[in-house]
């Protein structure tokens, strides 16, 4: 059998919650600049200046693209933030999966409420593709949303149990 290698880009939906955030940032800038209007009026534009930097460098951080990269049975999922910064967000072995279904079956809702946390690496928005698995991660139990294309879940069928695995064909 050959190595098994898929990676796929969901790009995460811009929100109200982040256009609000952003603008929020931005007031804090102004207000930072006003204080030190102020205070002390011979360095406030320096200070002003480093707060808007700072409130853009912030705002860099609500726009975010998940990478799945799945190589046989080992799911890592990066976060991108803003096309120029990665971070690994979350790694497992599918094969420690206890269910996999989309997000909105009724059949394992009472699975998932076992979750003591969610982690939502999807667009945000609930479609068709939104999947949601719970795994025993570093001792507590994990929700974790994700939304795989059909090659990724084509995937991730091999490496997972059909008893675990509630996916359409």
């Amino acid at each position: 059998m050959g190595d098994v290698f898929k990676e796929q880009i969901v790009k995460r939906q811009q929100t109200g919650k982040d256009t609000l955030k952003r603008i929020g940032l931005i007031i804090a800038a102004i207000l930072v600049f006003l204080i030190a209007q102020a205070i002390i009026p011979a360095i406030s534009v320096v200070i002003g200046t480093a707060a808007l930097i700072g409130a853009l460098f912030l705002s860099s951080f609500l726009k975010a693209e998940y990478e799945y990269v799945f190589t046989n049975g080992e799911l890592d999922i990066d976060v991108i933030y803003n096309r120029s910064r990665r971070k690994r967000a979350f790694s497992c072995s599918m094969n420690k999966v206890e269910v996999m279904a989309h997000i909105e079956d009724n059949n394992h809702m009472g699975e998932f409420h076992r979750a003591q946390e969610t982690r939502d690496y999807s667009s945000g928005v609930v479609g068709q593709d939104t999947y949601a698995f719970l795994i025993n991660h570093g001792g507590k139990y994990l929700k974790v949303i994700i939304e795989p294309n059909e090659k990724m879940l084509t995937a991730i069928r091999g490496a997972v149990s059909r008893t675990k695995l509630h996916i359409k064909n």
